[in-house]
């Protein structure tokens, strides 16, 4: 199916021809007819699926009827929950707009940086604004753009932006907005926080569900590597050298660990850089590019780069340390095997994550054979599987649990509970 069929314009069809756009996914077949006559949906799609073209080709379309208006006025809102993510997503809108006879004005706004230069650019007005909530909340204090004119609305990553707390933050904007507007949810993953959201917004929605099939899986290899943890980077840098990883993107649980990890491989001659969320944002802008420019050959992250990083053609990718939950680990390997091509997910298990890695593989319907590289053979034992969550996030016990549970074991068993 051409994207011919769709409904979209010449211009827009060239335009995604010229970004590498040849036939729609499932996801742009199905939401693209939708939106270009106005309904409001709620798609769901696995990570790497085409989501920004699914909303994006036919935003740009309805902004080219009526886009006479000097100053411009913000007409489609794109809410998204990290810099990366909004810088991506301005990317493509550009990119696409560049090729239509009236070129649309997309700016895109996120913290981490001077707030000046997003003023400056606001001036004159957009006509597509790509913001994360806390910035847009800042502008619109400083009435550097208004949000009357808003016709559509898209939530990008809508589990994402309310995981990171966006909550209050997306209630005060959407009192900002028109009450007639288009609504477009899409997210990879619709937790309940998420329905509840859309069941208050959107009206008479539709829904456009892509499971995940041999047809539109990506081709991603995955492998289990059984080593214990004080050899992991050692056995990463074997990996590196013997299977002729060009490029690779490699996961581990915190910030110091992006550091000393990206260190560690510095010191014995990788190319090898951290990127996490204390990095100012002109660093975090500067290794990503150089990382798509194959200026680095492994960029150590949180999972900060989980969602929202487009990376070409990346081989491979590296759960140094597991993730904490299922989601986390399609995520991240959703870094890989995009648009067509295919790659290779290698997850490091030890006898102490084990159990933790069988409760990823039990949500995610994974049975992986485990691996052993010579030399490199674990010493630690598994423990016996057993009760327990191994750590999945969301059902661990939290502090405040824990600190009630030590207080009643230090409570004499004599002593009276106080009501």
């Amino acid at each position: 199916m051409p994207f011919s069929t769709l409904g979209l314009s010449p211009d827009l069809v060239h335009a995604a021809g010229e970004l590498g756009f040849s036939t729609p996914t499932p996801v742009q077949a199905q939401a693209i007819p939708v939106i270009l006559r106005g309904a409001d949906l709620l798609a769901s799609a696995q990570t790497g699926s085409g989501k920004t073209g699914a909303f994006g080709l036919p935003l740009l379309q309805r902004l080219q009827q009526g886009q006479s208006h000097t100053p411009r006025r913000v007409r489609a809102l794109v809410l998204v929950p990290t810099r990366e993510l909004a810088a991506q997503v301005g990317e493509v809108l550009r990119s696409l707009g560049s090729h239509l006879p009236q070129r649309p004005k997309v700016a895109v706004v996120f913290g981490g940086v001077s707030i000046n230069p997003q003023m400056m650019g606001l001036r004159g007005g957009a006509d597509v604004v790509v913001a994360t909530p806390g910035r847009l909340l800042d502008l619109l204090e400083q009435n550097a753009l208004k949000l009357s004119f808003v016709e559509t609305l898209v939530l990008d990553e809508a589990d994402r932006l309310l995981d990171l707390g966006f909550a209050d933050e997306l209630q005060r904007l959407l009192a900002l907005l028109p009450a007639q507007r288009q609504n477009l949810f899409f997210s990879a993953t619709f937790p309940p926080e998420v329905q509840a959201l859309a069941a208050t917004l959107l009206r008479d929605p539709v829904r456009v569900e892509v499971a995940a099939t041999a047809a539109n899986e990506p081709a991603i290899l995955q492998r289990v590597i059984e080593v214990d943890p004080d050899k992991r980077t050692q056995l990463l840098r074997h990996l590196l050298k013997e299977s002729g990883w060009d490029r690779a993107l490699v996961f581990v649980a915190t910030k110091y660990a992006a550091e000393h990890v990206a260190w560690k491989l510095h010191q014995s001659g990788v190319f090898a850089t951290p990127f996490h969320g204390d990095m100012s944002q002109g660093k975090r802008t500067q290794v990503l590019a150089e990382f798509k420019n194959e200026q680095w050959d492994v960029v150590v992250t949180t999972d900060l780069a989980a969602r929202g990083i487009d990376i070409a053609q990346l081989p491979v990718v590296v759960n140094y340390d597991l993730p904490r939950s299922a989601v986390d680990y399609v995520h991240r390997i959703g870094r890989t095997g995009r648009a067509g091509e295919s790659g290779l997910a290698v997850s490091f298990v030890s006898g102490d994550t084990e159990a933790h890695w069988r409760l990823i593989e039990k949500r995610q319907g994974l049975s992986l054979p485990r691996e052993q590289v010579p030399g490199f053979e674990p010493a630690q034992v598994a423990a016996p599987a057993g009760p327990g969550t191994g750590g999945i996030k969301g059902k661990r016990p939290s502090k405040k649990d824990k600190l009630r549970a030590a207080a009643a074991a230090s409570q004499p068993a004599d002593t009276p509970k106080s009501r």
